[in-house]
């Protein structure tokens, strides 16, 4: 039997489902301006946080239509952030990350080996053909966390986004399931 795809690990992380003890951690590294500037929020509440963990909750990854959202916590049980895989609704072999890490857990690493791991259960466990990311051209850690991994640049929007009262652009990443490391040499 194949391990619970809502219970990830790597060498120094698991990413697990979010929890209602999670709601006042959540709520913090979210409402952080510097955590926000390139999210589609700009306050964060425990309201926002509640309705978050709720809207999740019973979830499952690979269930089209729907985001499934992983806490990323290290040994120690401390949250660092979420990160999370939306599978298109019309097409189910598509689909979509996200991710938010606490700004004093930036620059570590995390990001990258939490996205890492969902990508690879996003290939070599629910098939999926491609996965994309949708990123703020001024999130220049972000777009070098996407580079890192090997996600392509496909597009790069000018002024298409309407953001925090502003037209800005928007940058397009992409990786296909044969040119996932991993699972492109398995096949």
């Amino acid at each position: 039997m194949l391990p619970d795809p809502r219970e990830l690990r790597t060498p120094r992380l698991h990413l697990r489902p979010l929890t209602p003890d999670d709601i006042p951690a959540i709520a913090h590294y979210r409402n952080d301006p510097e955590v926000s500037r390139h999210q589609s929020w700009d306050r964060y509440t425990n309201d926002d946080a509640r309705a978050l963990v709720e809207s999740v909750a019973g979830c499952t990854p690979g269930t089209p239509g729907q985001w499934f959202q992983w806490g990323i916590t290290r040994a120690d049980g401390l949250l660092l952030g979420d990160c999370g895989l939306k599978i298109l609704g019309d097409e189910p072999r598509l689909g979509q990350i996200g991710y938010t890490l606490g700004r004093a857990h930036q620059r570590q690493g995390y990001a990258t080996e939490a996205v890492r791991a969902v990508l690879d259960l996003a290939f070599a466990r629910l098939g999926l053909h491609r996965v994309s990311a949708s990123v703020d051209a001024d999130n220049h850690a972000s777009l070098a966390l996407l580079e890192r991994l090997g996600l392509r640049r496909e597009a790069h929007f000018k002024r298409s986004e309407w953001f925090k009262g502003a037209w800005v652009d928007d940058i397009v990443y992409a990786v296909l399931r044969d040119e996932w490391p991993g699972v492109a040499a398995a096949e």
